[in-house]
């Protein structure tokens, strides 16, 4: 259980340094190239770049320090089950900024804020948290497969190869110098001395 803790308190810090990239790029963009005095739909894109941006921060901070022990070696596969993962976490606070906004009609800054980065954030942190521990993180997704270039994957076989070939090769020259050596050792048998 103390893993566990451990294991979503950095997961905690790294959202935290997506949270400032998410919060710090999305009131950027929504003061100025999205403003929505000037485009419509310009907090929804405003959210869609941050999250994007604060997703590829999250990914680097997860993989090399959160879940560093069960980290893939499929690193492409990884990274897109990943992004898949936290596209839907994305779609959480999209939703909740989107009914926020253009269903309820709380267009204030401080309101697409509450719904984007208080209520989304929390929701999406939630499904993100669950599915990068059971899924694209799982310690059972473990293999032996390269990391990225193919060429490692044989040098990799070769080592794992070897030992058990070896232990094969080795047992059977020692169990049979050990038998000969013990039967160089026992007394050998005397014939029966006759009686007459």
């Amino acid at each position: 259980m103390r893993k566990l803790f451990a294991q979503f308190a950095r997961f905690g810090v790294v959202g935290l340094v997506g949270l400032v990239i998410d919060f710090g790029v999305f009131n950027l963009l929504r003061a100025t190239v999205f403003d929505p005095e000037n485009v419509h739909e310009g907090p929804v894109l405003a959210k869609l770049i941050s999250t994007a941006l604060a997703i590829v921060a999250n990914w680097i901070g997860n993989r090399y320090w959160t879940f560093r022990e069960h980290r893939g070696r499929q690193l492409w596969r990884e990274f897109a089950e990943f992004m898949l993962v936290s596209l839907g976490g994305m779609a959480v606070g999209l939703a909740c900024l989107w009914v926020s906004h253009y269903v309820l009609g709380y267009t204030s800054i401080l309101a697409d804020n509450i719904s984007g980065n208080v209520i989304g954030l929390a929701l999406g942190t939630a499904f993100r948290f669950t599915f990068y521990k059971t899924w694209v993180f799982a310690p059972h997704r473990g293999e032996s497969g390269p990391a990225v270039f193919p060429e490692h994957a044989e040098a990799d076989a070769a080592p794992a190869a070897e030992p058990a070939g070896a232990d094969e090769a080795s047992d059977s020259p020692v169990a049979v110098s050990g038998d000969r050596a013990a039967s160089s050792r026992r007394p050998a048998a005397t014939a029966p001395a006759d009686a007459g």
